[in-house]
């Protein structure tokens, strides 16, 4: 019995994470983004509007594109019980810059209505933990996404 449990973590170990497409990861990255323009239950015109450019900025996406991937993206984090399926997908799939740039696009929705909630802030460094952001890369983002 034992022998078979080994064998099947062996295997599972073994097997490459499947492929995300590039439009699964963006669902992704959005869908950390919505949570941080929601976290504190005040999704503005304003964080929408942001999160917009950051989609069109990031992954070089048309108005329209953007617009739907924010939808399905607020659609996915409605339904999710945690942030776990989104940042494991980001952990999984996603490089250092990949990251990093996350960071700056969540620090850019919480800096959106010139007003930094606790929670969103909250919501910010729990993903970055999440997903293994240093601390300084943490620092930076923060900076460049104040200085517009």
């Amino acid at each position: 019995m034992l022998s078979k449990i080994q064998k099947f973590f062996e295997k599972t170990l073994q097997e490459p994470a499947p492929t995300l497409s590039h439009e699964e990861k963006q669902l992704a990255a959005c869908a950390l983004m919505v949570e941080v323009a929601a976290i504190d239950e005040h999704f503005s015109d304003i964080e929408l509007a942001a999160l917009g450019q950051e989609m069109q900025r990031q992954f070089r996406l048309p108005a329209d594109t953007a617009s739907e991937l924010i939808k399905r993206a607020r659609v996915e984090q409605d339904r999710a019980a945690s942030l776990h399926q989104f940042t494991q997908l980001v952990n999984d799939h996603c490089d250092t810059n990949e990251k990093f740039e996350l960071m700056v696009g969540m620090w850019r929705i919480a800096f959106a209505d010139n007003h930094l909630d606790k929670y969103e802030e909250y919501m910010v460094r729990k993903v970055s933990e999440l997903i293994y952001v240093g601390h300084s890369d943490f620092i930076r983002s923060k900076k460049i996404a104040k200085q517009g």
